[in-house]
This record gives C-alpha cells, sequence and structure tokens, in this order.
C-alpha cells in the first residue's frame, strides 16, 4: 500500500479533485483487473482507450484515477464518489514511473544492463548472465524467449515488456537475492516508453539493418533509428558497435556519462584481432585475441559459428565490465576474464544457432530463421566451415504469405546440399498444400532435396542419414515449444524429440549427454 503523492513524485501532474493522501492498496492498467482502493491509469492502446473504462472504474471502487483526457463529467462524478484525480500529459509515459514508485526502485537494487539492435540482442542477453553468474553474481533475464526473476521463469510474450510488469519483475529479482539483470530493450519498446524510469548501468548497441518498417512498427528507417538511439538518453555508460554505420548517430543525442565501442578495428576500445574459423570435434566456433581490456591481448576460443558471433561475444564483454564497475567488482580484469570466459562457454542461447550434442561425426543445430533472409544468412555463416554437406530442414507457418515459402525453399535450394522439407505451423493450412509451395522455390535452384511431412520423422531421417563432417539444421521453431494445428497449439519441442529418436535408436551415449543438457526435457 502506497500513497497517491508517493507514486506520483515523479512524475508531471495535476491533482483536479481529492487527497494527495489517498492510500492505494493495488495499480491496475487493465480494465478487466479493476479493484476496490486501485489507482487506476488510462492508457491510450492501439485497440483499447483506457479512458473508456474510466466510469467503470469509479464504479468498481478505485481511489484513484491518472487520465490524460478529463471532462467536467468525469470531475464531477470523481468529487461526487471522493475519488482522487489526477491529469498528466502521457498516462504511458507516466506509468513507467509510478510503477517504479509502486515497486519501490527496483532498478537501483540492480546492476542493469539494457541491449537493443536489430540482430544478436538474445545472444548477447544470455552471454552477459552466463558471464555474471560465473562470478557469482545472479543475474536476472527479460527478453524474445524467457523471462527468469530468479523467483520463476515464463515464456514472453514481447521482447520488451510493459512498463508495470517489467518493474514487477525486477521487484521479483530484487526479493530473490539477484544482483543484476539484463534484458533486451527493443526499439518498440522504447517508443512506447516501457523502459523510462530505468537508468541503466549499461547501454549496448549491437547492430542495425532495415527491419520492422511496415505499418504499427515504424514508419521509416529514421524513426526506426530514432527510436533505437533513446536507449543512449537512459544509460550510464553507453556501449556501441563501433563498426555499424549507426553507431556515431546512436550517440548523436546521448546524455550518458561515458561511452565506449567494441568491434573488430584497433579504432574501438575493445576490438578482436586475428579471427578464424575453428571445426574441431564436430563444433563449429571461432578463436581471436581480445584487445583492449586488459594489458596483454587474450586469445578466445568459444563455441559459437561465424564473425557475428565474435560481435555478440564483443558486446557482452563489454556489458559485464560496465556492470561489475557498477556492482563494486574488486578484482582486476585479468583475475576476473578467465570465468567471463568459461561462463561464455557454458552459455546455452535457445534457439540461435543451439548445437546438440549428439555426434562426434556430424553438427546438429536448432536455430530460429524462419525467413529467407535469415535462412540465407545462417548457411552462409555455416558455408565457411567447409562442412561435408549442409542439411536443412524447416518448414514454413500456414495462413502466411506464400512468397515466404518460395523464398526459403530458393535460399535452401541454393545454400544447402540437401534440403530436408516438413511441417513448421500448417495452422488452418494442410502441410502438404505448404510443403508443395516449397517446393516450387527449391525447383529453381536444381537443389536436391527429400520431404517427410511429419516433424519427428523428418529429424529422425535427417540424423539417420547423416554423414561424417554433415552440418544437420533443425531451422524455424529455435526456441518455440509447439506446433500450431487447425487452431490448436500442441507441444513440440525439437529438443525432446531428438531425445526420444536417440532412446528409441537405443543411443545410450548421446542419450545421456543430451540428458544432461536438457533435463526439463526428459
Amino acid at each position: 500500500m502506497s500513497r497517491l503523492s508517493e507514486l506520483i513524485r515523479d512524475i508531471s501532474c495535476e491533482l483536479i479533485c481529492g487527497s494527495a493522501d489517498t492510500e492505494i492498496k493495488a495499480l491496475v492498467t487493465d480494465s478487466r483487473k479493476l479493484e476496490e482502493g486501485c489507482l487506476f491509469t488510462a492508457v491510450k492502446g492501439l485497440k483499447f482507450d483506457g479512458h473508456s473504462a474510466l466510469p467503470q472504474a469509479i464504479e468498481a471502487g478505485a481511489a484513484a484515477l491518472l487520465a490524460e483526457d478529463i471532462n467536467d463529467e468525469l470531475k464531477t462524478l470523481c468529487e461526487e464518489k471522493g475519488v482522487a484525480l489526477v491529469r498528466t500529459t502521457d498516462t504511458r509515459e507516466a506509468l513507467c514511473y509510478v510503477s517504479a514508485a509502486w515497486f519501490g526502485y527496483p532498478a537501483k537494487s540492480l546492476a542493469t544492463i539494457g541491449i537493443t539492435g536489430t540482430k544478436g540482442k538474445t545472444t548477447t542477453t544470455y552471454l552477459v548472465r552466463s558471464a555474471l553468474e560465473a562470478l557469482g553474481y545472479g543475474c536476472g533475464l527479460v527478453g524474445t524467449v524467457e523471462v527468469d526473476t530468479g523467483k520463476r521463469k515464463m515464456h514472453s510474450v514481447n521482447t520488451t515488456p510493459g512498463s508495470f510488469e517489467l518493474q514487477s519483475y525486477m521487484a521479483e529479482m530484487r526479493d530473490a537475492g539477484l544482483k543484476a539483470m539484463v534484458m533486451e530493450v527493443s526499439s518498440q519498446g522504447l517508443k512506447m516508453h516501457r523502459t523510462d524510469g530505468i537508468r541503466f548501468d549499461a547501454g549496448v548497441f549491437t547492430n542495425l539493418s532495415p527491419d520492422h518498417i511496415a505499418p504499427g512498427e515504424h514508419e521509416d528507417l529514421e524513426d526506426y533509428i530514432s527510436c533505437k538511439a533513446l536507449l543512449f538518453s537512459q544509460c550510464v555508460v553507453g556501449c556501441v558497435n563501433g563498426d555499424d554505420g549507426q553507431a556515431e548517430r546512436m550517440l548523436r543525442d546521448n546524455t550518458c556519462d561515458d561511452t565506449m565501442s567494441f568491434g573488430l578495428s584497433p579504432g574501438c576500445d575493445i576490438y578482436a584481432s586475428g579471427i578464424k574459423l575453428e571445426y574441431t570435434d564436430a563444433v563449429p566456433g571461432v578463436s581471436f585475441m581480445l584487445e583492449g581490456l586488459t594489458e596483454e591481448a587474450v586469445s578466445v576460443t568459444l563455441p559459437f559459428p561465424g564473425r557475428f558471433s565474435v560481435y555478440n561475444i564483443l558486446a557482452a564483454i563489454s556489458a559485464v565490465y560496465i556492470s561489475l564497475e557498477a556492482l563494486g567488482e574488486k578484482r582486476s580484469r585479468e583475475e576476473t576474464l578467465p570465468a567471463v570466459i568459461e561462463g561464455f562457454r557454458k552459455t546455452l542461447v535457445p534457439g540461435r544457432i543451439e548445437l546438440l550434442p549428439v555426434s562426434d561425426e556430424y553438427a546438429m543445430m536448432i536455430d530460429y530463421a524462419h525467413n529467407a533472409m535469415a535462412l540465407e544468412s545462417l548457411l552462409k555463416t555455416i558455408r565457411e566451415y567447409s562442412p561435408g554437406r549442409i542439411v536443412t530442414l524447416f518448414g514454413c507457418g500456414g495462413n502466411r504469405a506464400k512468397s515466404r515459402r518460395y523464398e526459403m525453399g530458393e535460399a535452401s535450394g541454393k545454400l544447402s546440399d540437401l534440403t530436408i522439407i516438413t511441417s513448421d505451423n500448417p495452422r488452418d493450412e494442410e502441410p502438404e498444400d505448404i510443403i508443395a509451395d516449397i517446393i516450387t522455390g527449391m525447383k529453381k535452384t536444381g537443389g536436391e532435396y527429400v520431404t517427410i511431412t511429419d516433424r519427428k520423422e523428418a529429424i529422425a531421417w535427417g540424423m539417420h542419414n547423416a554423414k561424417p563432417g554433415d552440418i544437420l539444421i533443425l531451422a524455424g521453431k529455435g526456441h518455440e515449444d509447439y506446433q500450431e494445428i487447425k487452431g490448436v497449439k500442441h507441444h513440440m519441442d525439437e529438443r525432446q524429440l531428438v531425445l526420444q529418436i536417440l532412446k528409441e535408436d537405443g543411443n545410450t551415449e548421446a542419450f545421456e549427454r543430451m540428458a544432461q543438457r536438457y533435463p526439463d526435457q526428459l
């Protein structure tokens, strides 16, 4: 319970009627969850304007209302019912600060890291969390795949949750005894003020490419860039990919206490040199010399494929060391770096080039690549390792543009040695019809393919027909653990399917390795 005055002290507002000493028992933004004694904040959404529910909130016994649009009728009703009425210019923005106050400003108890960019956000957040935990600092995570508060884990609805939910998650992290939080900060999240009220210890920019330019997201590239750059008006240290063409633009209007850069060029504060692609024991990875962090360059080898992985690693290293300063870490960088690298080595990023330990003879990975651009990028990365064959397994979602099917079929046909076409989320369509569309694209390339509609059977076929040196890619599903058929989501996790196949094959050694990696899938 809090006084209204305590909740609104950080926002620009006007008390229209009622008392600032009003006791508030709950903070509510959803009109379906109204309760007596609450402060109801009327937010204008894309489909519903909370202002239309203000009379309903009064009837439900709300103690106070926070709104933008206030008329005489509403004022009179509040006066009659003894309801405090507060006006502000932007309730969505105000809600961030009110929520922070409601939960006792949890961000002040955590080292906070916000990561923005078109690509690499998810992987970088997991790398940061693993490194901090390897150093003994419990770290919560908020992102595209999941939210982990230290008390519970849950699937994410939005990459960056609403401000009330975000503050509640941070409060759980604080109460669970965690010391840090790393999160993905999307351009939409920044545009909609979801992270306002948080001053991140580290703000990180990974890269930018023209994505998310569409109605309901960003009207043009400039809007997209401007929203990304907002992160650097709410962080202590701004850290950017110095090799990206938008790095300077990201920091143009920054209010950071300090800034730094990472990349592959010596002009960056932290950089990698001598990059080599390593393919050892059926595990594709990278090695490089880490420069600028410590007095002497340090050799780093990690099981993450592709040159782009080096950027993710450098971004994570930068964020880790900024947050360590915020945490008051006394050990030197030379002392902590081995634990950081070991933390990276143990990192498991769900559905992002996720290597499955099924064989020493061929590599197998799961990746979320679910459009032609992502699949092409992935396959070109893997091709750099000169594998025996690239075998790509994928399907396409139903009730979506057919052009995506043609494009993915063509991309795999050009860049894979063999494609296994199967089912993804057919939704209301017949899987065989979707497969036929994919084949249309495949036939433009002359690429070799097989079709197996059942996804488990398709995976089993790929495993049973893999040859030494192959890289078998399960594309499209990534972190998803369901298959949507005729309006129903059926549980289906590719990791679990692989475990089942290994058990059915009697491959005890590989089954045990997988079971150790994925105990929750048993």
